[in-house]
């Protein structure tokens, strides 16, 4: 299983942006997909996060800013985001849960797996 980033580069503060991850390979299903970010000496932290049955959730510091959503035509999730800050300055990891294949048609195994993550930088 792969994800493919795109969409990193520099902003300008107050500006948009959008992040997008695909995932491919051979896998039976997603649970979820989400943005995770991280700066040089903190943790890695959830940005948004959307789940296939149709959940969203985000960070409260990107509330009401970015936006999860999904191309229902591929395995594909988009990270708008608006208002950007140089506190959103980051490298973004894109995150995919999901299920091998089990018996039969059935799922298996549930697994996480990241994408090689797309820097961000947003300027004052």
């Amino acid at each position: 299983v792969q994800l493919v980033e795109s969409g990193g580069g520099l902003v300008q503060a107050g500006g948009s942006h959008r992040l997008s991850c695909t995932a491919s390979g051979s896998f039976h299903s997603i649970s979820s997909m989400g943005w995770y970010r991280q700066t040089p000496g903190k943790q890695r932290e959830l940005v948004a996060r959307y789940a296939w049955a149709g959940d969203t959730n985000y960070a409260d510091s990107v509330k009401d800013r970015f936006t999860i959503y999904r191309d229902s035509a591929k395995n594909t999730v988009n990270l708008s985001m608006n208002s950007l800050k140089p506190e959103d300055t980051a490298t973004y990891y894109c995150s995919m849960v999901g299920f091998d294949f089990g018996k039969g048609w059935s799922p298996g195994r549930s697994f996480t797996t990241w994408g090689p993550g797309t820097l961000v930088t947003v300027s004052s």
